[in-house]
């Protein structure tokens, strides 16, 4: 397994939609372990193939944040929300693509969700927590949909700036 470097927005490559996988092959496997201990070492509770410059349909996460917990990865190939709940939940959202900056979204508080997993087994589970709004959170990156895409444009705009200048800083 390796690390692999995360992209930080501004890139066009988080902005672009990402394709289908059509199978679990052993190098989306070993994606999927390269994501996860990039996840973990990051330190984050998610992570999608975009925020690592792969413009395919995975995300993994890992929402048990307590230090005695199990840790519970998961990794989802083409994951889809196929039920939302009406009741709404607001959660303070970051993002390992926007490092330091953080805002409340406002997501359904529950979701069923699909995907394939590296087994090529279909899965369906129902989410609520964090782990409900961050299964929405990776899904949205697969849109090319950044949390602050839900914000209003002037705190979106902040936030970009400080992510260039934070761009500028980490190339010198």
């Amino acid at each position: 397994m390796s690390i692999r470097p995360i992209l930080i927005h501004p890139d066009p490559r988080l902005k672009k939609k990402c394709s289908p996988i059509e199978g679990i092959t052993s190098e989306m496997k070993k994606l999927s372990e390269d994501m996860l201990e990039t996840m973990y070492d990051a330190p984050g509770v998610g992570l999608a193939a975009p925020q690592i410059g792969i413009t395919q349909r995975l995300i993994v996460l890992d929402c048990e944040k307590e230090d005695a917990a199990t840790p519970k990865p998961i990794a989802m190939f083409n994951p889809e929300v196929i039920w939302e709940s009406e009741a709404l939940n607001v959660y303070e959202e970051g993002c390992l693509s926007i490092p330091e900056q953080y805002a409340e979204v406002e997501r359904p508080a529950e979701v069923g969700v699909r995907w394939m997993d590296v087994e090529g087994e279909i899965r369906e589970a129902q989410f609520d927590g964090l782990w409900a709004t961050c299964v929405q959170h990776e899904i949205d990156h697969l849109d090319g949909i950044l949390f602050i895409d839900y914000l209003r444009p002037l705190k979106r705009q902040m936030i970009t700036r400080k992510m260039q200048k934070l761009k500028r800083e980490m190339t010198r």
